[in-house]
């Protein structure tokens, strides 16, 4: 189902009815501050399977997923000072985080070092859907994992491409040069660059 979502006052009905869609399994796509994301409830073991498929993707490949905030952010992943320093700064923004994960982090969702990978997006949507749930929503690009397969700029594309594969589409309007997200492993203090993205090198 296409649902067109008001970017900047994203309308309450309709996250309500999109969030009581993730309590009960769905696999979504929605547009974030840098791509057009597939993603669903992390606790959905289900739902988290279909998106291994939908991308062909091996379990040994975790997928990162969306915190409503720094607060949020600490209960799934250990954070240092230094870390909160950092992302202090960078967040809500387009970055994803490398961290060592905390027991809440379902095994499914963690790679075999036990570190996660986390987002707080500068959208409103997806604080909205992550707010509403109460817990993190899964966020994976839309696009297949190739390097040469271009972005999705345009909810219609999202919809041509999974539109038997996933039960909503968010469409908040098209995505002006959309970039993935920076990737930072803060791992032991150190800061690593293991994705250059949107988001500044720090």
């Amino acid at each position: 189902m296409l649902l067109s979502i008001n970017p900047d006052n994203p309308q309450p009905r309709l996250i309500k009815q999109v969030v009581e869609a993730l309590r009960h399994g769905a696999v979504i796509c929605y547009p974030t501050d840098t791509v057009y994301g597939i993603g669903c409830d992390i606790f959905n073991q289900k739902a988290v399977k279909r998106i291994y498929q939908i991308k062909q993707r091996p379990f040994s490949q975790p997928f990162s997923f969306i915190c409503a905030d720094l607060k949020d952010l600490s209960s799934y992943a250990q954070v240092s000072n230094t870390g909160y320093r950092v992302m202090r700064k960078c967040l809500p923004g387009p970055y994803t985080f490398v961290l060592p994960a905390t027991k809440l982090v379902p095994k499914i969702m963690m790679t075999k070092q036990k570190t996660v990978g986390i987002r707080v997006p500068e959208n409103r949507i997806c604080m909205d859907l992550v707010y509403g749930l109460g817990n993190p929503i899964l966020t994976t690009s839309a696009a297949p994992d190739d390097p040469d397969f271009p972005a999705l700029l345009h909810a219609y594309e999202v919809e041509e491409r999974y539109g038997n594969q996933v039960d909503y589409i968010i469409d908040s309007g098209s995505l002006i040069a959309p970039m993935p997200s920076t990737v930072v492993a803060m791992l032991d203090d150190e800061l690593t660059i293991l994705r250059p993205g949107k988001g500044k090198l720090l």
